[in-house]
């Protein structure tokens, strides 16, 4: 039973990562072919990341996850020194007032990515050694929520809220799953909201996000640009699409298409079957990845599973959501599915370590 899970999940990330390949390179090709003479430009950087991807997932699944745990704070503390080391001026890489990234000649580091693996790690392995205090305030439920809020303030500073949100709500569900007391994480919730108000507010982007989400017609040509033209990919593919390659709105018209758009592309050139048949895969990795959490043969492989199995369905939940237009615009990617180096290759990776939990709870 455990092999058919680890074969199933398997399976249904290879699907999807092809999906992937095939829509990157559709949804990106005349962009590339525009601007960088090379039509298979992102295609051919997709490859070398799957390729490292792969490399990483065969090297966790060779190692037993629960070495993991021998490492989880060194990999928490080289997680934070990096989120401090990428926001110093000439080192870290700044894109449109956004400074997330170290770049290695053609190649760029995420550091916020690693950190979300190294905080999932860290705070699986506190729950499953502090279970018996996990209902007290100092002993149980602070520590995470200090190394949580730490990595949030760090990851904040890049800036970037939608890592940040999505890091803090895996916490919380591991946090919830853990049998925290309520009274605490309702508390956390509730002072939350005038922070992220905060957060919201103080910047001029995030409030021209957050109005054109409300009403994207206000401004057509500026703010709600981007969310009409996603809304007008998904509308002309109808049911059947208008055919593989044949998207209009990649040609120039909706910014973003072979990464965090890439649902819209796959909408208006698939049509509503293929946007329904990429929602049941992730259904379906879902339903796997819940079959490995209540598999696992101990406490701390079931809080990681539960954080890793959290983060990618919160993604792509997020993803399809904003493409949609039913939420706020964020710069997250469809998992195995966009464009993308370090958020592609943690994927992987996170996929690789579900996977080597299956088999341990398969021979234990």
């Amino acid at each position: 039973m455990i092999r058919n899970i680890r074969v199933n999940l398997f399976t249904v990330t290879v699907i999807l990562i092809c999906i992937g390949i095939v829509m990157i390179y559709s949804a990106s090709s005349i962009y590339a072919g525009e601007h960088y003479k090379d039509g298979f430009f992102f295609l051919k950087r997709h490859l070398s990341f799957l390729g490292i991807g792969v490399l990483l997932t065969f090297l966790v699944m060779c190692v037993d996850y629960r070495r993991f745990r021998d490492h989880a704070k060194p990999m928490l503390i080289l997680a934070l020194f990096l989120l401090v080391l990428v926001l110093i001026p000439g080192v870290g890489r700044e894109v449109s007032g956004a400074r997330r990234w170290f770049r290695f000649g053609i190649l760029s580091f995420q550091p916020s990515e690693f950190a979300n693996l190294a905080v999932i790690i860290y705070i699986s392995d506190f729950i499953s050694r502090k279970s018996e205090n996990i209902r007290s305030f100092s002993r149980g439920f602070m520590p995470p929520m200090i190394i949580l809020g730490f990595t949030v303030l760090l990851i904040l500073l890049q800036p970037d809220l939608g890592t940040s949100v999505s890091l803090a709500f895996v916490v919380v569900v591991m946090l919830f799953v853990s049998q925290v007391r309520l009274s605490y994480l309702f508390s956390v919730l509730l002072g939350s909201v005038p922070l992220l108000s905060v957060l919201i507010l103080s910047a001029p982007y995030r409030r021209a996000r957050i109005m054109a989400f409300l009403n994207p017609w206000a401004d057509p040509k500026g703010t709600g640009f981007q969310i009409i033209q996603s809304q007008i990919a998904l509308g002309s593919g109808s049911i059947f699409g208008n055919g593989l390659g044949h998207s209009r709105q990649k040609l120039f018209y909706l910014p973003a298409a072979h990464t965090d758009f890439i649902f819209s592309i796959i909408g208006e050139e698939m049509g509503l079957l293929g946007t329904l048949g990429v929602i049941l895969l992730f259904i379906i990795f879902i339903y796997y990845g819940v079959k490995v959490i209540k598999n696992a043969p101990d406490k701390f492989g079931y809080f990681l599973a539960l954080g890793l199995v959290s983060m990618i369905c919160f993604r792509a939940i997020i993803n399809i959501g904003v493409s949609c237009g039913l939420l706020p615009t964020k710069g997250l990617p469809l998992p195995f599915i966009s464009y993308g180096g370090s958020s592609f290759i943690f994927d992987l990776v996170s996929v690789g370590i579900l996977m080597n939990i299956a088999r341990t709870g398969e021979y234990p």
